[in-house]
């Protein structure tokens, strides 16, 4: 993954976080701030998560817009946000991790598949949550390219 896609400044580590919306709202929240989508962009999160649930299994969710978020969408980058006490997306999935995705154009699916390697290993979904710093999350993706 590029320098520009996952940074330091889009991670959050050892987050508290109330609800389902809140969290989608926080990892919409970094994208935002760093400059990889329109605030309107956030709203269209909540919208994908209210027609199917982004939670992926293993604590993960991927919280991402609809189809039509796509105008909202700035730049590609992605949010990375570690909730160790969890947080409850419904119908009793609890997510320590979640991964907030922007792409212009096609390029989130190329993300996703990325994001799917280093997920598809419990024990990687474990050292992102349990990371202390940063740059061992920046490791973990990195390793995929």
């Amino acid at each position: 993954m590029s320098n520009n896609i996952l940074k330091p400044e889009n991670i959050v580590l050892n987050k508290e976080l109330i609800n389902k919306e809140e969290a989608i709202r926080y990892v919409g929240g970094i994208l935002n701030e760093q400059g990889y989508v329109s605030p309107e962009y956030i709203d269209e999160m909540i919208k994908r998560e209210d027609i199917t649930s982004t939670f992926m299994g293993n604590y993960v969710a991927i919280p991402h817009g609809t189809e039509d978020a796509k105008k909202a969408v700035l730049e590609t980058g992605i949010s990375v946000v570690t909730v160790p006490e969890g947080v409850d997306f419904g119908d009793g999935n609890i997510v320590k991790l979640l991964i907030g995705i922007a792409g212009k154009g096609d390029e989130h699916l190329e993300i996703l598949s990325q994001i799917a390697i280093v997920c598809s290993e419990e024990e990687n979904i474990q050292k992102i949550i349990d990371a202390e710093t940063k740059e061992e999350v920046i490791s973990m993706f990195s390793e995929v390219n």
